[in-house]
């Protein structure tokens, strides 16, 4: 690997930034040419040492992440932590004889698309699985994924978008507890749904936070409490010399979350280089909390139909 800077990890053994490659790169089922600025953007952050790279079957850009990995030279597997997950829509009709299962899945991907002989984390997308939609429920799906984890093609196991009530679900029935709840995560939406952050650190469970950065790339910070949030970053990229991004980012990894960003521009990572070497006071961590949780309703841009009731 080319690159000096060492993306640290998290005492999870998770790298504690992860490349998304979700919604900006999302691609339909119907659109088969291959996306080559990904393929070029994923390649060139691995250079710079953002060797985490968070991917789904949902995304429809598998064909990316292999290019990715087939093309890379100077970089090892093991250097890498690639995450994938089990997706929903994509799957629903497949119907139980064809075996839709986590397991066929991710054992068809590391066979026939990524080449590869494991992911470093692999989650459930999100947890409305049902039989009569799957042909399986929840508990078997994760019974599924527990033996990915057996046979060493997943060398750590999640959740994506679970709620308390959904993880208690999986807690009764795991031979391996989750160890990775991704949930969205800003500082407009401190919690998904309610009080899931604390119950995943009470049971040893990692938070990672997808769309950190909302609040800058999707919000308002002109006007009421996103102004005051506005002001106060304005205060603290003069005392700190360090952006938004750097600052929001930098709040995440204090709360103990694993931030899931993204770019298409080079630019940028060298930006997200500089969230490691500064620590925010305690003072100014907890003014940037309770700025945020007085965000009403929560930010949030993905599952409504869902979540929305929590605002």
């Amino acid at each position: 690997m080319s690159t000096q800077f060492k993306l640290p990890v998290g005492p999870s053994g998770i790298p504690l930034l992860g490349f998304g490659t979700g919604t900006k790169y999302f691609k339909p089922s119907d659109v088969k040419e291959l996306n080559q600025s990904l393929v070029n953007i994923l390649d060139t952050a691995a250079h710079n040492g953002f060797i985490h790279i968070d991917t789904a079957e949902g995304y429809g850009i598998s064909a990316e992440v292999s290019t990715f990995l087939k093309n890379l030279k100077d970089i090892k597997r093991s250097q890498l932590f690639i995450t994938d997950k089990f997706n929903l829509s994509r799957r629903i009709g497949i119907g139980a004889n064809d075996d839709a299962s986590p397991y066929a899945h991710l054992k068809n991907t590391l066979d026939n698309v990524f080449h590869t002989d494991y992911v470093d984390l692999y989650l459930l997308h999100a947890p409305f699985i049902t039989k009569d939609k799957f042909g399986f429920t929840l508990e078997e799906a994760w019974q599924s994924v527990e033996k990915l984890y057996e046979e060493g093609l997943a060398k750590r196991i999640g959740v994506s978008n679970f709620a308390v009530d959904d993880l208690k679900r999986i807690l009764k029935v795991a031979k391996y507890p989750p160890q990775v709840n991704q949930i969205e995560f800003n500082v407009f939406l401190q919690n998904q749904t309610p009080d899931i952050v604390e119950f995943c650190k009470k049971n040893n469970i990692t938070v990672e936070a997808y769309s950190p950065l909302a609040p800058l790339t999707r919000g308002d910070l002109t006007t009421g409490v996103g102004k005051k949030l506005g002001l106060k970053l304005d205060e603290l990229e003069k005392k700190y010399k360090k952006t938004k991004t750097q600052l929001l980012l930098r709040w995440v990894i204090q709360r103990g979350i694993v931030p899931i960003t993204t770019t298409s521009k080079v630019s940028r990572l060298d930006e997200w280089k500089g969230i490691f070497d500064f620590t925010l006071s305690e003072t100014d961590e907890e003014d940037i909390t309770k700025i945020g949780k007085e965000y009403k309703p929560q930010f949030r841009l993905y599952w409504k139909p869902f979540y929305d009731k929590y605002n």
